[in-house]
């Protein structure tokens, strides 16, 4: 009893029409869920931020803590 010849005429087509529609539905997949799972969320984590963000108010906070060094505090 022989074990009969490995069918390798084709073979490459015959995957490939197999495993590409796989790859490109799980691409797509992955692409949708990483858009809606992590973008939007920052994306509205960043407007939240910005609506309430007054750079004045920061800059003077950071000027009386004495980070910059071409600013003096109000208070010296």
């Amino acid at each position: 009893m022989s074990l009969p010849k490995p069918l390798m005429r084709g073979l490459l087509g015959k995957r490939l029409r197999f495993h590409l529609p796989i790859a490109f539905g799980l691409s797509l997949v992955a692409a949708i869920a990483f858009k809606y799972g992590v973008t939007e969320p920052r994306k509205k984590a960043y407007a939240d931020f910005y609506k309430q963000y007054d750079a004045v108010k920061e800059f003077n906070a950071m000027k009386e803590a004495g980070v910059f060094e071409s600013v003096q505090p109000s208070g010296e």
